[in-house]
């Protein structure tokens, strides 16, 4: 057994070459080998959000507070409200932040593959976030 306690992983910003706005991440677990799960409670400031990226085994997001937006490529962007869980599929190209006008913090969950747990890509234009409005 291992307790990790509150406070022992400093918070960081979420970088610029991933996000857009204003974004702390909280570290929340890496589990040890052979294990592959890991865990971090990341803020996004309203305006905020990832760049688009998939995840090689998939990731759930559990929002813990405020209003936000998640959206697959190809599908409409859909709103996100605390207790929801979110799971996108291996490879599933995809983006999640807050709204417009409210902050949102999620527990990302996801298992790494050979060391990788993401695959970044484009930023998410400014265009396709404020079709995020629409989803209202």
């Amino acid at each position: 057994m291992n307790i990790q306690r509150n406070g022992t992983i400093a918070s960081t910003a979420g970088p610029a070459e991933y996000f857009t706005g204003a974004v702390r991440i909280d570290g929340r677990f890496q589990a040890p080998a052979p294990a592959r799960a890991s865990a971090a409670t990341v803020t996004f400031e309203p305006g905020a959000r990832t760049a688009w990226h998939t995840h090689p085994l998939g990731q759930t997001l559990v929002v813990v507070s405020g209003l936000g937006w998640a959206q697959r490529e190809g599908g409409r962007v859909e709103e996100i409200r605390p207790g929801d869980v979110v799971w996108f599929a291996p490879g599933e190209k995809h983006w999640h932040g807050a709204t417009a006008t409210t902050a949102m913090s999620h527990i990302a969950i996801g298992e790494a593959e050979d060391g990788r747990l993401v695959d970044w890509l484009e930023q998410v234009s400014d265009a396709e976030y404020a079709r995020g409005g629409e989803a209202r």
